[in-house]
């Protein structure tokens, strides 16, 4: 990726600093013990469809994949895709998903917070689109890139401080969000093929998804989620627009991240008296998403479901 101005090199470095999750930090989850990457061959995605946002400028190194803790991971994305998992014609419901996998914009957790999570969501009659947007480039070695992020999160932490600025954390994920917002037009575009109603359409994210996901739905111009969904993701204080959308948060009180950085999100939610439901799990550490542990942040997606019914966003008893 290009140089970034001085203005955005403190928001990527907040960005970076979720990569923590899925790398070193996070306890590793059960049924998912190996959190050495191992490099793999690139999946077939016959489904994926390029979201024309164009190549990432100044790009030098290529998509590449590897393993760990028993999921996949895409890394140094050039070019976004979105790719859908349509639900029996019988069960849709006309809501659609766009979910946003995390990984610190230098990776993406495709299968744990992407494919699993979309395969879910289908089989309760949404229609989910797994966005793999661009990334920040990072060694093509793959051994290198381990090594430089365990030595750069070698003394912990890495997550925004407590009062960082949000328009800052937002200033350098611009591709980012050029990203999601395509994907949004597309699913708008193709909606009758795809028995969506536009105005059903919604958002989750991930971490750095769920970074993703706020700014998408903050950023005040033609995505415009019905309701978006916020995974182990900040709780930094926003502006909330009169009109934002309805907002879920699910996050582990020991999410090394942002386990004790206060609320400021959902007291943004609420102190623009829009609706906000707040799970907050005893433990779970960080990067839980689809994989199935004995703690009860596992009931995150349970509980995700039954706020989207309580919606009308899913049928009740699909």
């Amino acid at each position: 990726m290009r140089s970034h101005s001085l203005k955005r090199r403190p928001a990527l470095a907040l960005c970076m600093g979720f990569t923590l999750a899925t790398l070193f930090a996070a306890p590793l989850p059960a049924l998912a013990q190996n959190d050495k990457m191992t490099a793999i061959a690139t999946p077939a995605q016959p489904s994926a469809i390029e979201l024309g946002t164009g190549s990432l400028p100044g790009a030098t190194a290529t998509e590449s994949w590897h393993s760990q803790y028993g999921s996949v991971f895409a890394r140094n994305v050039t070019v976004a895709t979105l790719t859908p998992f349509l639900p029996d014609p019988a069960k849709a419901n006309g809501t659609a998903v766009i979910v946003a996998p995390g990984g610190g914009f230098t990776s993406l957790s495709m299968q744990n917070e992407g494919w699993d999570v979309a395969k879910a969501l289908a089989a309760h009659g949404v229609a989910a689109f797994v966005l793999k947007y661009r990334l920040n480039q990072t060694p093509q070695d793959l051994a290198a890139y381990e090594a430089a992020m365990k030595a750069r999160f070698a003394g912990g932490g890495g997550g925004p401080p407590r009062g960082a600025d949000p328009k800052a954390m937002m200033a350098g994920i611009a591709t980012q969000v050029t990203d999601a917002r395509a994907a949004f037009a597309l699913v708008r575009k193709r909606a009758a093929e795809w028995h969506v109603q536009p105005d059903k359409i919604g958002m989750v994210g991930f971490s750095a998804g769920a970074m993703l996901t706020l700014a998408t739905a903050l950023d005040g111009q033609d995505a415009k989620p019905a309701f978006i969904g916020t995974i182990y993701g900040p709780l930094t204080t926003f502006q909330v627009p009169a009109d934002a959308p309805p907002l879920f948060v699910a996050l582990a009180a020991d999410d090394p991240l942002f386990g004790n950085t206060g609320f400021g999100l959902i007291d943004s939610w609420r102190g623009a008296k829009r609706p906000v439901e707040f799970h907050l799990f005893e433990q779970g550490g960080h990067g839980f998403g689809m994989y199935p542990k004995k703690t009860t942040s596992t009931g995150w997606f349970g509980e995700f479901v039954s706020w989207m019914t309580m919606h009308d966003w899913i049928r009740a008893g699909a």
